[in-house]
């Protein structure tokens, strides 16, 4: 994806919209410490217009700002499914698929993995900042791998999500900000590594499952899911802070809680059986059944219950929540019913019928990282390039022209979902469940 022809529309899909004139259209979203530049006046205008407002709280151009983990930055959304033998056949995006900096060269901050597939671009005439990081906790890491939580941090390292929100709106009109986050608070990625490697290394017959290792469990215990729900409401209250200092009354901006989906079925709609290694080496889900049973039993609904409990422990008026459990469901890793591009006889994402036949969330990877490989192991069981334009659908509808609204989001046309003209897959934005 060198050759670039312009289009000015946000809604077109990632495939079909440049990188160069992305990076351009996100020059102010990612150089903040030039926020200011993007509301300079008109030139030649007389000495009383200098005091007219220029874009901030209520004027002008809406923007929508997601803020977060690897579940809304963007991670793993260069891959359109999967293939084992011929990555190309499911690269989206290419290499460049992360590069949010101004030139669009690099990353802004390395490994935040922001994809040009994020949902933060409904399109539509509404701009999108995307400010989530992968790996991102509700608190600021600035160790050597720096990784901003939402929170007011300053350093020489970068800066905390809520203060980046804090600048951006000062200079944009922010009607809507949505947030996901929490999973790393839970130790999610351990949990993951727990489960694979105990897969990896029992047999059938004597099987070591995760769900009942005590370093697993320790992470779902009442005091600490209480402790990481106190940490989203930290959290919520910074963004409602950082808006508030940047001139913002709640009545002109909505606070969205999104939870996180569901990356794989219950071992009965695993397509691989539990016998060998297929289900890692092929399939990238080494899972045993009852552990992923218990993923969807327990781990997804105490995280997810953690943000919804946040969101209402925030006491704001302005508060709407996006339901994300279900919104993969048909078009899991390893599901039945989709399946790796060689095994469903499809030539590349771009062939007819590949939304609807491939998975929706990217492989579990291990060895197939290492090398000059072009898999990043942090992009293992997120949303793939489907499964981030899939959000984006829900997003666009719970913005819903402007007067933002809560919902649970599932697959639209179930076993036959199909593309908008905007290049998504077709969600149904139903009432809460």
């Amino acid at each position: 994806m060198t050759t670039h022809l312009p289009s000015p529309d946000r809604s077109t899909p990632p495939y079909r919209r440049p990188f160069t004139r992305r990076a351009l259209a996100l020059l102010a979203s990612t150089c903040l410490t030039a926020v200011v530049a993007a509301a300079a006046p008109a030139a030649a205008a007389p000495a009383a217009a200098a005091s007219l407002p220029t874009d901030g709280p209520g004027v002008g151009t809406p923007w929508v700002v997601t803020l977060g983990d690897s579940y809304i930055s963007g991670e793993a959304g260069r891959w359109a499914g999967a293939s084992n033998s011929d990555s190309d056949r499911a690269d989206a995006l290419g290499p460049t698929a992360y590069f949010d900096n101004a030139g669009g060269t690099g990353e802004t901050i390395p490994r935040c993995h922001r994809a040009s597939s994020a949902e933060a671009y409904i399109g539509g005439g509404v701009e999108g900042l995307n400010l989530a990081c992968s790996g991102a906790t509700t608190a600021t890491s600035a160790g050597s791998n720096f990784k901003p939580g939402i929170d007011f941090y300053e350093g020489s390292a970068g800066q905390g999500q809520a203060r980046m929100l804090q600048e951006a709106a000062a200079t944009r009109n922010v009607r809507m900000v949505v947030v996901s986050i929490g999973g790393n608070d839970f130790e999610f990625a351990s949990v993951v590594q727990s489960c694979v490697v105990n897969f990896l290394t029992s047999p059938t017959w004597w099987k070591n499952y995760c769900h009942d290792d005590s370093s697993v469990r320790a992470n779902f215990t009442p005091s600490n899911v209480a402790a990481v729900r106190a940490r989203v409401v930290g959290a919520l209250d910074n963004v409602a802070t950082a808006m508030s200092n940047a001139g913002y009354d709640t009545s002109q901006w909505t606070l969205v809680v999104q939870t996180y989906p569901s990356p794989v079925p219950n071992g009965s709609g695993i397509r691989y059986s539990e016998s060998g290694y297929t289900r890692q080496s092929t399939g990238g889900c080494g899972l045993w059944n009852q552990d992923a049973d218990w993923a969807n039993s327990t781990v997804l609904p105490t995280i997810n219950g953690a943000l919804l409990g946040a969101a209402s422990d925030v006491g704001l008026p302005n508060v709407r929540t996006l339901d994300m459990t279900h919104a993969f469901d048909g078009k899991r890793l390893c599901e039945r019913g989709v399946g790796l591009y060689e095994e469903i006889g499809l030539p590349s994402w771009q062939s007819a019928g590949a939304v609807d036949r491939t998975e929706w969330v990217n492989q579990i990877r291990t060895v197939s990282t290492i090398g000059d490989s072009p898999y990043y192991v942090q992009e293992s069981l997120h949303p793939s390039y489907w499964g981030q334009l899939a959000m984006r659908n829900c997003l666009r509808q719970v913005w819903n022209a402007g007067s933002p609204r809560s919902g649970s989001c599932t697959v639209g046309n179930r076993g036959a979902a199909r593309l908008t003209p905007s290049g998504e897959p077709s969600m149904v934005l139903g009432p809460l469940k």
